[in-house]
């Protein structure tokens, strides 16, 4: 899609900082970080939320199920962390891509 941000990130036209990128999926750290560390698991292909999942997409989300933990291993997370898929407008999903939150690191935290 040409007008979403997540999108044009996958594509390389906005920056950002990864932290992995395969074939299917990109994780960068947030902009507006809720907690010491905070990333983004996006699919590269565009899917529009949660609710637009489909039994094709199960490898899929999976794998976003499994790189969270591996990522906040990779980053120095060792005391827990907390993912949250906002879906849907009422569900506070603000960029319509499909992203999972991965958020960790010693509390207090900004937000959560």
């Amino acid at each position: 899609m040409t007008d979403c941000i997540f999108c044009k990130i996958v594509a390389g036209q906005i920056p950002c900082k990864k932290v992995y990128e395969d074939e299917e999926l990109l994780a960068f750290h947030d902009i507006h970080p809720w907690a010491p560390v905070h990333v983004l698991i996006v699919p590269k292909a565009h899917i529009e939320s949660h609710a637009d999942l489909t039994d094709a997409h199960a490898q899929l989300a999976g794998r976003m199920m499994v790189l969270a933990p591996q990522l906040m291993k990779q980053l120095g997370v060792s005391g827990g962390f907390r993912t949250v898929i906002n879906t849907g407008r009422d569900g506070g999903q603000e960029v319509m891509h499909l992203h999972m939150h991965v958020m960790g690191g010693p509390r207090p935290w900004s937000k959560g």
